[in-house]
Protein backbone atom coordinates (compact mmCIF):
# COMPACT_ATOMS: atom_id res chain seq x y z
CA UNK A 1 0.00 0.00 0.00
CA UNK A 2 1.48 3.08 -1.13
CA UNK A 3 0.55 7.08 -0.85
CA UNK A 4 1.63 9.56 -3.49
CA UNK A 5 1.81 12.94 -2.53
CA UNK A 6 4.71 14.72 -4.34
CA UNK A 7 4.36 15.74 -8.01
CA UNK A 8 8.26 15.85 -10.06
CA UNK A 9 8.29 16.84 -13.13
CA UNK A 10 8.34 14.62 -16.23
CA UNK A 11 10.94 17.11 -18.49
CA UNK A 12 8.41 16.98 -21.03
CA UNK A 13 8.30 19.30 -24.41
CA UNK A 14 5.25 19.73 -25.74
CA UNK A 15 4.54 21.46 -28.94
CA UNK A 16 1.54 23.92 -29.80
CA UNK A 17 -1.82 22.19 -29.72
CA UNK A 18 -3.61 21.35 -33.31
CA UNK A 19 -7.26 21.91 -33.60
CA UNK A 20 -8.50 18.35 -35.45
CA UNK A 21 -11.77 18.36 -37.50
CA UNK A 22 -14.33 15.61 -38.96
CA UNK A 23 -13.28 15.42 -42.94
CA UNK A 24 -17.26 14.55 -43.18
CA UNK A 25 -19.12 16.75 -40.53
CA UNK A 26 -22.81 17.74 -40.91
CA UNK A 27 -23.95 19.84 -43.06
CA UNK A 28 -26.11 22.04 -41.98
CA UNK A 29 -24.44 21.93 -38.63
CA UNK A 30 -26.30 19.35 -36.19
CA UNK A 31 -27.11 19.67 -32.55
CA UNK A 32 -27.28 16.37 -30.47
CA UNK A 33 -29.50 15.60 -27.76
CA UNK A 34 -27.78 15.19 -24.22
CA UNK A 35 -30.16 12.92 -22.02
CA UNK A 36 -30.70 13.46 -18.53
CA UNK A 37 -27.68 10.93 -17.96
CA UNK A 38 -25.50 13.09 -20.19
CA UNK A 39 -26.11 15.79 -18.21
CA UNK A 40 -24.85 14.63 -14.80
CA UNK A 41 -21.67 13.86 -16.61
CA UNK A 42 -20.41 16.92 -17.71
CA UNK A 43 -16.84 16.84 -16.29
CA UNK A 44 -13.69 15.57 -18.03
CA UNK A 45 -12.24 11.99 -17.90
CA UNK A 46 -8.58 11.47 -18.17
CA UNK A 47 -7.07 8.23 -19.39
CA UNK A 48 -3.56 7.60 -19.94
CA UNK A 49 -2.23 4.63 -21.56
CA UNK A 50 1.92 3.42 -21.43
CA UNK A 51 3.57 1.63 -24.30
CA UNK A 52 6.70 0.38 -24.66
CA UNK A 53 9.02 0.43 -28.33
CA UNK A 54 8.81 -3.15 -28.90
CA UNK A 55 12.30 -4.19 -30.83
CA UNK A 56 10.12 -6.98 -32.66
CA UNK A 57 8.92 -4.39 -35.11
CA UNK A 58 9.94 -3.31 -37.32
CA UNK A 59 8.24 0.39 -37.27
CA UNK A 60 10.01 2.16 -35.05
CA UNK A 61 7.53 4.94 -32.56
CA UNK A 62 9.35 8.19 -34.32
CA UNK A 63 6.28 8.70 -36.16
CA UNK A 64 3.80 8.10 -33.23
CA UNK A 65 2.42 11.50 -33.00
CA UNK A 66 2.02 11.84 -36.32
CA UNK A 67 0.51 8.44 -36.38
CA UNK A 68 -1.98 8.96 -34.41
CA UNK A 69 -2.61 12.57 -35.71
CA UNK A 70 -3.23 11.14 -39.21
CA UNK A 71 -5.51 8.39 -37.98
CA UNK A 72 -7.80 11.25 -35.90
CA UNK A 73 -7.90 13.44 -39.22
CA UNK A 74 -8.50 11.28 -42.15
CA UNK A 75 -10.57 8.35 -40.35
CA UNK A 76 -11.57 7.99 -36.98
CA UNK A 77 -13.20 11.76 -37.14
CA UNK A 78 -15.61 10.38 -39.77
CA UNK A 79 -17.76 8.31 -37.65
CA UNK A 80 -17.06 10.54 -34.65
CA UNK A 81 -16.98 13.66 -35.84
CA UNK A 82 -18.94 15.19 -33.06
CA UNK A 83 -15.70 14.66 -30.88
CA UNK A 84 -14.71 17.80 -32.45
CA UNK A 85 -18.18 19.08 -31.85
CA UNK A 86 -18.59 21.96 -28.39
CA UNK A 87 -21.23 21.41 -25.81
CA UNK A 88 -23.59 24.56 -24.99
CA UNK A 89 -26.07 25.47 -22.73
CA UNK A 90 -29.24 26.09 -24.60
CA UNK A 91 -31.06 29.18 -22.25
CA UNK A 92 -34.57 27.78 -23.49
CA UNK A 93 -34.11 24.16 -22.53
CA UNK A 94 -32.43 25.05 -19.63
CA UNK A 95 -29.89 22.06 -20.35
CA UNK A 96 -26.75 20.75 -22.05
CA UNK A 97 -26.66 20.13 -26.08
CA UNK A 98 -23.77 18.93 -28.38
CA UNK A 99 -23.43 21.04 -31.41
CA UNK A 100 -21.25 19.48 -34.09
CA UNK A 101 -19.93 22.69 -35.66
CA UNK A 102 -16.81 21.02 -36.41
CA UNK A 103 -14.56 23.01 -34.19
CA UNK A 104 -12.17 20.84 -33.87
CA UNK A 105 -10.28 17.92 -31.05
CA UNK A 106 -6.93 19.17 -29.91
CA UNK A 107 -3.87 17.07 -30.47
CA UNK A 108 -0.43 17.37 -28.95
CA UNK A 109 2.40 16.20 -29.81
CA UNK A 110 5.25 15.72 -27.23
CA UNK A 111 8.83 14.22 -25.65
CA UNK A 112 10.55 13.62 -23.05
CA UNK A 113 13.80 13.05 -21.69
CA UNK A 114 13.06 10.64 -19.64
CA UNK A 115 13.37 6.74 -19.96
CA UNK A 116 9.41 4.59 -18.83
CA UNK A 117 11.92 2.29 -16.25
CA UNK A 118 12.71 6.18 -14.86
CA UNK A 119 8.46 6.93 -14.21
CA UNK A 120 8.52 4.15 -11.38
CA UNK A 121 5.72 2.09 -10.99
CA UNK A 122 3.44 3.00 -14.22
CA UNK A 123 0.39 1.19 -11.98
CA UNK A 124 0.50 3.54 -9.07
CA UNK A 125 -1.57 6.50 -9.90
CA UNK A 126 0.81 9.33 -9.74
CA UNK A 127 0.03 12.99 -10.28
CA UNK A 128 2.90 13.80 -12.43
CA UNK A 129 1.74 11.72 -14.89
CA UNK A 130 -1.04 14.85 -15.07
CA UNK A 131 2.04 16.43 -17.75
CA UNK A 132 1.20 13.82 -20.44
CA UNK A 133 -2.30 15.15 -21.10
CA UNK A 134 -3.77 18.31 -22.57
CA UNK A 135 -6.07 19.38 -19.49
CA UNK A 136 -9.03 21.60 -20.53
CA UNK A 137 -8.09 24.17 -18.13
CA UNK A 138 -8.22 28.41 -19.42
CA UNK A 139 -10.72 28.03 -21.73
CA UNK A 140 -13.27 31.10 -20.64
CA UNK A 141 -16.42 29.02 -21.88
CA UNK A 142 -18.31 26.26 -22.82
CA UNK A 143 -18.41 27.36 -26.76
CA UNK A 144 -14.18 27.55 -26.46
CA UNK A 145 -14.09 24.29 -24.72
CA UNK A 146 -12.90 20.97 -26.50
CA UNK A 147 -14.56 18.17 -25.44
CA UNK A 148 -12.26 15.48 -26.49
CA UNK A 149 -8.05 16.42 -26.62
CA UNK A 150 -5.10 14.00 -26.77
CA UNK A 151 -1.68 13.62 -26.31
CA UNK A 152 1.09 11.37 -27.72
CA UNK A 153 4.07 11.64 -25.38
CA UNK A 154 7.33 9.57 -26.89
CA UNK A 155 10.23 9.03 -24.50
CA UNK A 156 13.99 8.97 -24.77
CA UNK A 157 13.85 4.99 -24.82
CA UNK A 158 11.16 4.94 -27.74
CA UNK A 159 8.54 3.87 -25.37
CA UNK A 160 5.33 6.84 -25.74
CA UNK A 161 2.61 7.10 -24.27
CA UNK A 162 -0.71 8.41 -25.03
CA UNK A 163 -3.33 10.53 -22.73
CA UNK A 164 -7.23 11.27 -23.76
CA UNK A 165 -8.95 13.99 -21.70
CA UNK A 166 -12.98 13.17 -23.05
CA UNK A 167 -16.52 14.80 -21.93
CA UNK A 168 -18.00 12.09 -19.89
CA UNK A 169 -21.16 13.79 -21.12
CA UNK A 170 -20.13 12.76 -24.81
CA UNK A 171 -19.31 8.71 -24.16
CA UNK A 172 -19.81 6.09 -21.03
CA UNK A 173 -16.74 4.09 -20.47
CA UNK A 174 -18.12 1.33 -22.53
CA UNK A 175 -18.51 3.84 -25.72
CA UNK A 176 -14.72 5.22 -25.30
CA UNK A 177 -12.93 2.49 -25.02
CA UNK A 178 -14.57 0.68 -28.17
CA UNK A 179 -13.66 4.18 -29.80
CA UNK A 180 -9.94 3.97 -28.56
CA UNK A 181 -10.19 0.21 -30.00
CA UNK A 182 -11.59 2.06 -33.56
CA UNK A 183 -8.62 4.25 -33.00
CA UNK A 184 -5.85 1.56 -32.30
CA UNK A 185 -7.13 -0.81 -35.24
CA UNK A 186 -5.97 2.41 -37.96
CA UNK A 187 -3.06 3.11 -36.11
CA UNK A 188 -1.68 -0.17 -36.76
CA UNK A 189 -3.32 -0.32 -40.34
CA UNK A 190 -5.89 -3.27 -39.48
CA UNK A 191 -7.54 -3.82 -42.76
CA UNK A 192 -11.10 -4.37 -41.17
CA UNK A 193 -10.67 -1.29 -39.45
CA UNK A 194 -14.06 0.55 -39.47
CA UNK A 195 -13.63 4.29 -41.14
CA UNK A 196 -17.01 5.42 -42.23
CA UNK A 197 -19.62 3.27 -40.24
CA UNK A 198 -22.51 5.13 -38.89
CA UNK A 199 -22.74 5.75 -34.79
CA UNK A 200 -25.89 5.80 -33.13
CA UNK A 201 -25.90 9.63 -31.49
CA UNK A 202 -30.05 9.63 -31.09
CA UNK A 203 -30.41 9.94 -27.21
CA UNK A 204 -34.50 10.33 -27.67
CA UNK A 205 -34.93 6.11 -26.55
CA UNK A 206 -33.80 7.62 -23.17
CA UNK A 207 -35.73 10.57 -22.66
CA UNK A 208 -38.25 11.89 -19.58
CA UNK A 209 -41.45 11.01 -20.25
CA UNK A 210 -44.41 13.49 -20.27
CA UNK A 211 -46.20 13.05 -17.94
CA UNK A 212 -43.15 12.41 -15.45
CA UNK A 213 -44.05 9.20 -13.23
CA UNK A 214 -41.45 9.12 -10.75
CA UNK A 215 -42.21 5.57 -8.97
CA UNK A 216 -39.15 5.31 -6.81
CA UNK A 217 -37.17 7.19 -3.76
CA UNK A 218 -33.82 7.49 -5.78
CA UNK A 219 -31.67 8.08 -2.76
CA UNK A 220 -28.93 8.00 -4.81
CA UNK A 221 -29.02 11.42 -5.90
CA UNK A 222 -28.65 14.71 -4.45
CA UNK A 223 -31.35 17.59 -5.52
CA UNK A 224 -29.28 20.58 -6.66
CA UNK A 225 -31.30 23.92 -6.70
CA UNK A 226 -32.21 24.97 -10.68
CA UNK A 227 -29.94 28.00 -10.73
CA UNK A 228 -27.22 25.83 -10.86
CA UNK A 229 -27.64 24.99 -13.79
CA UNK A 230 -28.82 28.11 -15.60
CA UNK A 231 -25.51 29.98 -16.55
CA UNK A 232 -22.65 27.71 -16.79
CA UNK A 233 -19.74 29.25 -18.09
CA UNK A 234 -17.67 26.19 -18.30
CA UNK A 235 -17.38 22.77 -18.21
CA UNK A 236 -16.57 22.73 -14.33
CA UNK A 237 -19.79 25.21 -13.50
CA UNK A 238 -22.07 22.50 -14.52
CA UNK A 239 -21.81 19.79 -11.81
CA UNK A 240 -20.26 22.32 -9.04
CA UNK A 241 -21.01 19.04 -6.34
CA UNK A 242 -18.56 16.69 -8.60
CA UNK A 243 -15.53 19.17 -9.59
CA UNK A 244 -15.31 21.51 -7.03
CA UNK A 245 -14.16 19.17 -4.04
CA UNK A 246 -12.14 20.08 -1.27
CA UNK A 247 -8.39 18.29 -1.34
CA UNK A 248 -7.83 15.12 0.91
CA UNK A 249 -4.62 14.62 2.95
CA UNK A 250 -3.89 11.11 1.04
CA UNK A 251 -4.37 8.87 -1.72
CA UNK A 252 -3.78 5.30 -0.94
CA UNK A 253 -3.41 2.40 -3.79
CA UNK A 254 -4.36 -1.03 -2.22
CA UNK A 255 -3.53 -3.98 -3.73
CA UNK A 256 -6.40 -6.95 -3.63
CA UNK A 257 -4.87 -10.13 -5.24
CA UNK A 258 -7.20 -12.56 -6.71
CA UNK A 259 -6.77 -14.96 -3.66
CA UNK A 260 -7.82 -12.50 -1.40
CA UNK A 261 -10.80 -11.85 -3.32
CA UNK A 262 -11.65 -15.76 -3.60
CA UNK A 263 -11.84 -15.86 0.23
CA UNK A 264 -14.36 -12.65 0.29
CA UNK A 265 -16.65 -14.01 -2.16
CA UNK A 266 -16.27 -17.59 0.50
CA UNK A 267 -16.95 -15.37 2.95
CA UNK A 268 -20.25 -14.12 1.84
CA UNK A 269 -22.08 -17.24 1.99
CA UNK A 270 -24.00 -16.15 -0.96
CA UNK A 271 -23.06 -16.92 -4.37
CA UNK A 272 -21.74 -13.18 -5.78
CA UNK A 273 -19.50 -11.63 -8.47
CA UNK A 274 -16.07 -10.22 -7.81
CA UNK A 275 -17.64 -6.82 -8.06
CA UNK A 276 -20.01 -7.46 -5.42
CA UNK A 277 -17.98 -9.01 -2.85
CA UNK A 278 -15.05 -6.28 -3.37
CA UNK A 279 -17.79 -3.65 -3.46
CA UNK A 280 -19.51 -5.24 -0.34
CA UNK A 281 -16.16 -5.38 1.77
CA UNK A 282 -14.98 -1.71 0.96
CA UNK A 283 -18.17 -0.46 2.01
CA UNK A 284 -17.70 -1.92 5.34
CA UNK A 285 -14.14 -1.04 5.57
CA UNK A 286 -14.76 2.16 4.90
CA UNK A 287 -18.25 2.66 7.17
CA UNK A 288 -16.03 0.98 10.23
CA UNK A 289 -13.28 4.21 9.13
CA UNK A 290 -15.48 6.99 8.85
CA UNK A 291 -18.46 6.73 11.23
CA UNK A 292 -18.21 7.58 15.10
CA UNK A 293 -21.94 7.28 15.15
CA UNK A 294 -22.90 3.92 14.41
CA UNK A 295 -26.41 4.71 13.96
CA UNK A 296 -25.83 7.11 10.65
CA UNK A 297 -26.45 5.43 7.51
CA UNK A 298 -24.00 4.60 4.99
CA UNK A 299 -24.20 4.24 1.11
CA UNK A 300 -22.25 3.30 -1.41
CA UNK A 301 -22.74 4.21 -5.30
CA UNK A 302 -21.92 2.35 -8.53
CA UNK A 303 -22.92 2.34 -12.03
CA UNK A 304 -24.94 -0.43 -13.74
CA UNK A 305 -25.09 -0.91 -17.54
CA UNK A 306 -28.63 -0.25 -18.97
CA UNK A 307 -27.84 -1.11 -22.48
CA UNK A 308 -29.82 -4.62 -21.73
CA UNK A 309 -32.11 -3.32 -19.31
CA UNK A 310 -34.16 -0.90 -21.48
CA UNK A 311 -36.84 -2.31 -23.06
CA UNK A 312 -36.56 -2.11 -25.87
CA UNK A 313 -32.62 -2.39 -25.78
CA UNK A 314 -30.44 -0.03 -26.32
CA UNK A 315 -29.03 -0.25 -30.04
CA UNK A 316 -25.68 -1.89 -30.35
CA UNK A 317 -24.33 1.37 -32.27
CA UNK A 318 -25.42 3.04 -29.57
CA UNK A 319 -22.77 5.97 -28.58
CA UNK A 320 -23.66 8.33 -25.23
CA UNK A 321 -23.94 7.30 -21.47
CA UNK A 322 -25.79 4.37 -20.96
CA UNK A 323 -25.45 3.92 -17.23
CA UNK A 324 -27.31 4.62 -14.47
CA UNK A 325 -26.38 5.70 -10.91
CA UNK A 326 -27.41 2.17 -8.41
CA UNK A 327 -26.27 2.19 -4.77
CA UNK A 328 -26.98 0.58 -1.35
CA UNK A 329 -27.69 2.05 2.06
CA UNK A 330 -27.63 0.43 5.62
CA UNK A 331 -27.25 1.89 8.88
CA UNK A 332 -23.69 1.64 10.05
CA UNK A 333 -24.30 -0.43 13.20
CA UNK A 334 -26.27 -3.25 10.90
CA UNK A 335 -23.24 -3.27 8.54
CA UNK A 336 -20.95 -3.94 11.72
CA UNK A 337 -22.65 -6.34 13.87
CA UNK A 338 -24.20 -8.71 10.98
CA UNK A 339 -22.26 -10.88 9.17
CA UNK A 340 -20.20 -9.73 5.65
CA UNK A 341 -23.54 -11.61 3.86
CA UNK A 342 -25.51 -8.64 4.79
CA UNK A 343 -23.56 -6.05 3.09
CA UNK A 344 -23.04 -8.43 -0.46
CA UNK A 345 -26.85 -8.80 -0.39
CA UNK A 346 -27.30 -5.06 0.03
CA UNK A 347 -25.16 -3.94 -3.18
CA UNK A 348 -26.66 -7.34 -5.07
CA UNK A 349 -30.21 -5.62 -4.51
CA UNK A 350 -28.95 -2.71 -5.45
CA UNK A 351 -28.02 -4.21 -8.97
CA UNK A 352 -30.99 -6.06 -8.97
CA UNK A 353 -33.19 -3.00 -8.87
CA UNK A 354 -31.93 -1.31 -11.96
CA UNK A 355 -34.75 -2.31 -14.26
CA UNK A 356 -36.23 -0.83 -17.37
CA UNK A 357 -39.16 1.18 -14.77
CA UNK A 358 -36.34 2.12 -12.67
CA UNK A 359 -34.03 3.95 -14.90
CA UNK A 360 -36.97 5.62 -16.82
CA UNK A 361 -38.25 6.59 -12.74
CA UNK A 362 -34.63 7.63 -12.50
CA UNK A 363 -34.64 9.88 -15.81
CA UNK A 364 -38.23 11.37 -14.62
CA UNK A 365 -36.91 12.64 -11.10
CA UNK A 366 -33.66 14.10 -12.83
CA UNK A 367 -35.80 16.28 -15.05
CA UNK A 368 -37.71 17.52 -12.20
CA UNK A 369 -34.88 17.96 -9.49
CA UNK A 370 -31.93 18.04 -11.79
CA UNK A 371 -29.52 16.11 -9.39
CA UNK A 372 -26.44 14.63 -8.94
CA UNK A 373 -25.08 11.70 -7.05
CA UNK A 374 -25.46 11.44 -3.65
CA UNK A 375 -21.32 11.35 -2.63
CA UNK A 376 -22.26 13.19 0.19
CA UNK A 377 -21.83 12.40 4.24
CA UNK A 378 -19.27 10.24 3.87
CA UNK A 379 -21.09 8.22 0.80
CA UNK A 380 -18.69 7.36 -1.77
CA UNK A 381 -19.21 6.33 -5.70
CA UNK A 382 -17.04 2.95 -7.00
CA UNK A 383 -16.12 3.05 -10.75
CA UNK A 384 -15.09 0.05 -12.00
CA UNK A 385 -12.54 0.49 -14.67
CA UNK A 386 -10.27 -2.66 -14.42
CA UNK A 387 -13.88 -4.01 -16.40
CA UNK A 388 -12.80 -1.88 -19.50
CA UNK A 389 -11.01 -3.51 -22.14
CA UNK A 390 -7.93 -0.24 -22.20
CA UNK A 391 -5.12 -3.14 -21.37
CA UNK A 392 -6.34 -4.84 -24.64
CA UNK A 393 -5.34 -1.98 -26.89
CA UNK A 394 -2.63 -2.02 -29.28
CA UNK A 395 -1.54 0.70 -32.04
CA UNK A 396 0.96 -1.28 -33.31
CA UNK A 397 3.58 -2.13 -30.69
CA UNK A 398 2.15 -4.91 -28.79
CA UNK A 399 -0.61 -3.91 -25.43
CA UNK A 400 -0.18 -1.30 -23.23
CA UNK A 401 2.45 -1.81 -19.97
CA UNK A 402 -0.35 0.27 -18.37
CA UNK A 403 -3.85 1.76 -19.25
CA UNK A 404 -5.76 3.76 -16.67
CA UNK A 405 -7.10 7.01 -15.13
CA UNK A 406 -4.59 9.92 -13.78
CA UNK A 407 -5.10 10.82 -10.16
CA UNK A 408 -8.55 12.59 -9.63
CA UNK A 409 -9.53 15.10 -8.05
CA UNK A 410 -12.75 13.84 -6.85
CA UNK A 411 -12.28 11.99 -3.38
CA UNK A 412 -15.74 10.72 -2.83
CA UNK A 413 -14.87 8.12 -5.80
CA UNK A 414 -12.65 5.00 -5.48
CA UNK A 415 -11.91 3.33 -8.43
CA UNK A 416 -11.25 -0.17 -8.94
CA UNK A 417 -7.82 -0.95 -11.25
CA UNK A 418 -6.61 -3.47 -12.64
CA UNK A 419 -3.99 -5.50 -10.30
CA UNK A 420 -0.46 -5.78 -11.25
CA UNK A 421 0.34 -8.15 -14.11
CA UNK A 422 -3.67 -8.61 -14.22
CA UNK A 423 -3.81 -10.39 -10.37
CA UNK A 424 -6.34 -8.73 -8.84
CA UNK A 425 -7.62 -5.77 -8.44
CA UNK A 426 -6.16 -2.63 -7.37
CA UNK A 427 -8.17 0.09 -5.56
CA UNK A 428 -7.65 3.89 -5.60
CA UNK A 429 -8.83 5.51 -2.49
CA UNK A 430 -8.79 9.07 -0.92
CA UNK A 431 -9.33 9.72 2.96
CA UNK A 432 -8.24 12.22 5.40
CA UNK A 433 -5.10 10.94 7.19
CA UNK A 434 -6.82 9.42 10.44
CA UNK A 435 -9.58 7.87 9.01
CA UNK A 436 -7.34 6.80 5.97
CA UNK A 437 -5.32 4.83 8.76
CA UNK A 438 -8.70 3.13 10.35
CA UNK A 439 -9.40 2.17 6.90
CA UNK A 440 -6.08 0.63 5.61
CA UNK A 441 -5.94 -1.50 8.47
CA UNK A 442 -9.92 -2.84 8.12
CA UNK A 443 -9.45 -3.40 4.46
CA UNK A 444 -6.93 -6.04 4.61
CA UNK A 445 -8.92 -8.31 6.99
CA UNK A 446 -11.05 -10.98 5.30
Amino acid sequence: MDSYDLRVGLQVKKDAPVPLVSPQNPNPVETIYLSNIDQQLAFPVETLFFFKENKDVNNKTLDIADTVKKAFSEKLLVPYYFLAGRINFNLLQQRLELVCNNAGILFVGASSDLRLDELGDLSAPNPSFRDLIFELEGFHSLADTPVFTAQVTRFKCGGFSIGFVTNHSILDGRSAAEMFQNLAAICRGDETAPDNYVLNTDRSCIKARNPLQIKFDHTEYTKQTFSNFTTPTSQTTVTPSLSNLNDAPQFKLVSLNSNFIYMLKEKATVKCSSFEAVVAHLWKSRARAYYDDPTKISSVLFAVDIRGKMVPPLPDSFVGNAVITASASAVVEDMLVKPFSFCVEMVKEGIQRVSNEYVRSAIDWWEMHRGVPSIVDGNFFVSAWWKLPFHELDFGWGRPVYAGPLVTSMHEFVLLLPGKNGDGINVWVALEREKMNRFLSYVSEV
